[in-house]
């Protein structure tokens, strides 16, 4: 176990001390000054998608069952630590540093945050400081391998999930947001419109986490039901996703503007219709409306409008979260009758959700889209959706292939059967052994014991 830990630690350590040389910090632009009320939202925002990370890990650690929850959850908190060591290192100069022919950016540029100052930057943050620009997109980058999780929940080892997602911001996010919003990013040289994130972020989640799931295989006991540990987390965790992705979407516009006022109605108003479509189309097929139907639902319409966030009308928002959370909640009934093992149906809501909303966003965008008489953008929206789902889906495939190559990926199955708080942290979410001896003392030792086996394992 030491040995393991020993490698991660000493890179750790000689990264620390290569933060020790001297940096070049760029001196204010008396010709670009300082927007401070663009600073200050943009500050804000910036906490705001932060925010989103923790509201993920309780978003789904509700869902997932009591002896998985720590890990689960934790899988999340650690993606801010890593992605934000690997951000000032090299991420973030492979995403937005000077272009390799569309493709990446080159390392070298901003690395170590050199060159990332307190002064504006002409292409990428005009009227904030260059570091606020680098910070926000830092979040978007954090919370991407955070939402993989959801794929393969409950069966991964914790030191192959580390290994995996540094590879993935490496050699996944960081071309993709090269690409995507880079100004000399191929996708957006094209014409392809992605206002937040539902291309860069989403859609790439869900084929990572579909990969994952595939690579992995299936759980144990998949196939039996399994009640979520707590349904209040759960929803938690969906209020602080809607209140952070204000600042994922308004954030985007990169300044305290009419298109930030636009982003934020449309974000809320996706989120509102998505929500209550999940719950109507539930109940008008049989099911029982739910609080867990209505929390997908919403996070769903979300994910939706992201693209498009920018560049609709709010109601074709409307039509966006309705359309997309039918889609989805159809989309996760084939995936409950199918053999794929995607714990947390990151594919069926993320994946196909920014799907929806990068298509959508080829139709509505304003003058440009399909909806006003133009071909042309949603004509490369589809060109870029293809390109984006196999070298994502391609992609991470390979990279836990590669995982799996230096370090066994799944638990043993003694482990999984334990859960993976105890086998992998030596934690747990509460203390079983009090619940156990109080319902029995309330419902009798046979009762308490189906209880034990059924519900909480």
């Amino acid at each position: 176990m030491m040995k393991k830990w020993t490698l991660p630690f000493a890179l750790l350590v000689l990264v620390s001390l290569w933060g020790l040389v001297p940096t070049v910090t760029p001196a204010p632009n008396p010709e670009q000054p300082i927007n401070t009320g663009d600073t200050a939202w943009m500050l804000a925002a910036a906490g705001l998608v932060l925010l989103m990370t923790p509201g993920l890990a309780f978003f789904y650690g509700g869902m997932v069952r009591f002896k998985n929850v720590v890990s689960t959850m934790l899988q999340s908190f650690i993606a801010l630590g890593i992605v934000s060591v690997l951000w000032v290192v090299v991420g973030f100069s492979l995403a937005f540093g000077d272009s390799f022919g569309g493709i990446v950016g080159n390392p070298t540029t901003f690395m170590m945050f050199n060159n990332v100052g307190l002064a504006t930057h002409p292409d990428l943050s005009p009227t904030i400081p260059f570091a606020l620009f680098a910070l926000f997109q830092l979040k978007f980058a954090i919370i991407t391998p955070a939402l993989i999780t959801g794929g393969f929940a409950e069966r991964i080892r914790f030191s192959s999930f580390i290994l995996f997602i540094t590879l993935f911001c490496l050699f996944i996010y960081a071309p993709l947001a090269h690409w995507t919003w880079h100004p000399e990013g191929f996708l957006r040289k094209w014409g392809v419109l992605d206002f937040a994130g539902g291309t860069v972020v989403h859609i790439s989640a869900g084929f990572a986490a579909l990969a994952g799931a595939m690579v992995l295989g299936r759980r144990k006991d998949h196939g039996k039901e399994h009640a979520p540990y707590n349904i209040p987390f759960i929803l938690l965790g969906t209020g602080l996703l809607w209140f952070g992705w204000f600042g994922f979407n308004a954030g985007s516009a990169l300044g305290a503007n009419e298109l930030a006022a636009s982003a934020f109605m449309n974000t809320n108003t996706a989120s509102a219709a998505a929500m209550l479509a999940w719950v109507f189309f539930d109940g008008m097929t049989g099911k029982k409306p739910s609080a867990l139907g209505a929390c997908i639902g919403a996070v769903v319409g979300l994910v939706a409008i992201t693209p498009a966030a920018g560049f609709v009308t709010v109601g074709q928002s409307l039509f966006i979260g309705t359309i997309a959370a039918v889609i989805s909640n159809l989309a996760v009934r084939v995936k409950t009758r199918s053999s794929l093992d995607d714990t947390l149906d990151v594919f069926p809501c993320h994946g196909l959700g920014g799907i929806v909303g990068m298509i959508a966003t080829g139709i509505f965008a304003k003058d440009v889209g399909l909806f006003y008489g133009q071909t042309q953008t949603f004509m490369y929206h589809l060109l870029g959706l293809a390109i984006v789902s196999v070298f994502t889906f391609g992609g991470s495939w390979l990279l836990y292939k590669f995982t799996a190559l230096l370090i066994p990926i799944r638990v043993r199955p003694e482990f999984e059967t334990e859960g993976l708080d105890v086998s992998q942290h030596s934690e747990k979410a509460n203390d079983v052994e009090n619940i156990f001896h109080s319902v029995t003392h309330k419902n009798g030792r046979t009762a308490a014991k189906e209880y034990y086996e059924e519900e909480l394992l």
